[in-house]
């Protein structure tokens, strides 16, 4: 028999296929172990997300500059007796620019003939609140409602003239007030005493200077202004200045240049 010759078989039909009992068995086993890796599997990845989820959640870190940082108080006024809380104490202007002073007496304000605007920064000493009805003629930031409410005060510089200047409205019963908006309750240079000697001394001469940003800049030089393209710091604003117009540019919130 050559060594590719193939041996002869019997022609018995009692020849035994050879068993497969051994490869079911194999089989049998590795499927019972590719279940048991699987549910390990899906054991520890339950475990881990149980896990995970007990963990504290770290803190957002979000970065705020000093001036983000200052929150002036609000009082949220409802009415007049909430309004003359103030009677008697000294608030300072935000709106700075934004409101003419009015001459006024005790019960009255003269609508006609507005006197200077108030300037950013500003202390006032608040006397008073009435009520007036004003003129339909008469141009006002604020609403003029059935009547407007008028905050009398004396300024720093002329402590025995007594102004006005309207600081909300009434419509039938209910008062709307713009006091929060329009004033500081706190002296801003406490609340921004993180802002140069030199910086203050320009916000309260009413100018600006290089390197100055552009909240300084509105306190000096008012918020009556028309901003070009761009974001608060990174952009050229134009400054009204009580007409004398002042256009101030911007990079990375420091004055660069000032025309």
């Amino acid at each position: 028999m050559g060594m590719f010759d193939t041996p002869a078989t019997s022609g018995s039909g009692n020849d035994v296929p050879e068993s497969k009992g051994p490869s079911i068995k194999k089989l049998i086993l590795w499927f019972t172990l590719l279940l048991v890796v699987v549910a390990a599997v899906r054991v520890f990845l339950i475990w881990r997300t149980r896990h995970e989820a007990a963990k504290p959640v770290a803190a957002v870190e979000e970065s705020y500059t000093a001036d983000e940082m200052v929150l002036p108080r609000k009082l949220h006024q409802t009415d007049l007796k909430d309004a003359r809380e103030l009677n008697g104490k000294r608030i300072w202007v935000y709106a700075a620019g934004q409101l003419n002073a009015y001459p006024a007496t005790a019960a009255h304000m003269d609508y006609a003939h507005p006197g200077p605007l108030l300037l950013g920064a500003e202390p006032l000493e608040v006397v008073n609140f009435i009520e007036q009805k004003a003129p339909a003629s008469v141009y006002s930031r604020v609403p003029k409602g059935d009547a407007q409410v008028i905050m009398l005060f004396h300024r720093k510089d002329d402590p025995a003239k007594l102004w006005g200047v309207p600081v909300g409205d009434r419509e039938g019963k209910f008062y709307n007030f713009f006091l929060d908006e329009c004033f500081f309750y706190d002296d801003p240079h406490e609340l921004y005493k993180h802002w140069k000697p030199e910086v203050w001394k320009a916000v309260d001469e009413h100018r600006v200077e290089k390197g100055m940003n552009e909240l300084q800049t509105d306190l000096a030089l008012g918020q009556v202004s028309k901003p070009g393209p761009g974001q608060v710091g990174d952009r050229t604003v134009l400054f009204d200045n009580d007409g004398k117009p002042v256009s101030v540019t911007f990079v990375k919130n420091k004055a660069v240049s000032i025309n």
